[in-house]
């Protein structure tokens, strides 16, 4: 079974007060950070590597 980490970045990105902002298209959403205040396209993705990449650019250090 492969891991759905979509739904566990959701859940990471909330945790850290990430919002969900108008836009993006098909199955990607774009996302802000008040971090360090990127906005980031989120595609619906089952790959480790993307899921890494979008908390990196939100300036999120958790590593999946």
């Amino acid at each position: 079974m492969a891991d759905d980490y979509y739904e566990r970045l959701v859940r990471i990105m909330t945790d850290h007060k990430c919002s969900r902002i108008p836009g993006g298209k098909g199955s990607h959403e774009k996302w802000s950070s008040p971090i360090n205040g990127h906005t980031v396209t989120v595609p619906r993705s089952k790959s480790r590597h993307t899921a890494n990449e979008v908390l990196k650019q939100l300036g999120i250090g958790k590593k999946f």
